[in-house]
C-alpha cells in the first residue's frame, strides 16, 4: 500500500482520478464495440438480437386466451332447462347428456349401454368397497398386534427416562 522514504515516514500513493467521460466518447465507444463484436457460435449479429423490452414472438398467444380443456369444462357446467316428467328442471349440460345417454341405453341402444358401462367402470371405483369388507387373516392380525405392543412399550420406556 505504501512505501517508506529515507526519513522513515510513510507516504500513501494516490490513485489517479478517473478520466472524464464525454458524450462523444460514449458514441465512439458504442461504434467501436459494434465494430469489434465478433459474430460466431452463440453470438448472433447485434442488429438481429432482441432489443430490451421487445418480445420474441409479438404475434403470439394473446393474454386471456383459453384452451380447449377450460372451454369444455365451462360449457359442460352451463345450466339448461330440461323437461322431465312434465316438470321443468334446471340441470348442467353434463347432467343432461348423461340422462339422455342413460335413456338411450335403457331403450336398447347397445352403443349407449357400452358407454355407460365403461364410464361406470372408470369413474366409479368399486374396489374400495371390496377391500374394506374382507377381514384380516389371523397371521396379519397377529403381526399388527405385535407391532402395536412394541410401539406402546417403546413410548412407556421413553417417558420414564
Amino acid at each position: 500500500m505504501g512505501y517508506r522514504t529515507v526519513a522513515g515516514e510513510v507516504r500513501r500513493r494516490r490513485r489517479p482520478a478517473p478520466p472524464m467521460i464525454t458524450a462523444a466518447d460514449v458514441e465512439s465507444d458504442a461504434a467501436n464495440s459494434v465494430a469489434d463484436y465478433e459474430v460466431g457460435y452463440k453470438r448472433p449479429p447485434k442488429e438481429t438480437q432482441f432489443k430490451p423490452g421487445q418480445s420474441g414472438n409479438p404475434n403470439g398467444r394473446p393474454k386471456g386466451a383459453r384452451n380447449l380443456k377450460t372451454d369444455l369444462a365451462d360449457e359442460l357446467q352451463e345450466r339448461i332447462v330440461l323437461r322431465e316428467g312434465g316438470e321443468r328442471r334446471t340441470v348442467s349440460k353434463q347432467r343432461a347428456m348423461l340422462k339422455r345417454l342413460m335413456e338411450r341405453a335403457l331403450n336398447g341402444d347397445t352403443r349407449a349401454a357400452s358407454l355407460i358401462i365403461n364410464m361406470a367402470a372408470r369413474f366409479l371405483d368399486q374396489t374400495e368397497d371390496e377391500e374394506h369388507d374382507t377381514p384380516l387373516a389371523d397371521t396379519d392380525l397377529a403381526i399388527l398386534q405385535a407391532y402395536e405392543a412394541r410401539l406402546t412399550t417403546g413410548r412407556k420406556s421413553r417417558r420414564t427416562t
